[in-house]
């Protein structure tokens, strides 16, 4: 059941997951009930996420809303006084400050919604992600589909060959698949040399 803000209670929301698993959607959801509900909403995205839009938050099926582009966690906090709602997408590529703007927000009795990436295209925990779950009142995980066996899918391998761990991208570069998919592709590039292969950014 999705929590409801009573005044002056301010809590975490995580929602996260791999790739194409509806974190975005499932974000956006839970923004547009606020704001039907008439509460104050700010809602961030990394800068250097412009992927399908410069200043809204796209999710892969095209919902859009408008968010504003922060360099940083120290912006979102001083954006976000009058808000009784925050919302952060693409939460993984934020700086560690983060976790503490997250704490402070919620302290500050507002509601505080996270999506984001949970693993790194390694298939390890990715940036303050660990850290927000950890603080976090309520975590939602969601999966997606795998592509090449129709099964629950919670990575998203990289078809680019690239050991950038920040790497934006859609289904040009990243597909999602199962636990035995992920480390299967992962043990042929390895013997290989190749340098493909992993989860998503």
């Amino acid at each position: 059941m999705e929590p409801i803000l009573s005044p002056g209670t301010g809590w975490i929301e995580v929602i996260c997951g791999g790739m194409f698993s509806g974190k975005t959607e499932e974000l956006l959801r839970r923004v547009r009930r606020a704001q039907i509900a008439g509460q104050r909403i700010r809602l961030f995205k990394p800068d250097i996420d412009t992927r399908y839009h410069a200043t809204a938050i796209v999710s892969h099926d095209q919902t859009l809303l408008e968010a504003t582009p922060v360099p940083n966690s120290d912006a979102v906090y001083l954006l976000s006084a009058e808000a009784e709602v925050v919302a952060i997408d693409e939460a993984q590529f934020f700086d560690e400050g983060i976790v503490e703007v997250a704490d402070r927000l919620a302290n500050a009795g507002k509601r505080v919604i996270i999506a984001g990436l949970d693993m790194d295209y390694r298939g390890r925990p990715f940036g303050p992600m660990p850290y927000l779950m950890a603080i976090a009142e309520f975590v939602t995980k969601l999966h997606a589909v795998c592509a090449r066996t129709g099964g629950l899918a919670h990575y998203s391998y990289r078809k680019a060959s690239t050991s950038e761990t920040v790497l934006p991208g859609g289904q040009q570069l990243y597909e999602p698949v199962s636990r035995q998919v992920f480390y299967r592709l992962r043990a042929h590039y390895q013997s290989v040399g190749d340098g493909a292969g992993g989860g998503g950014a």
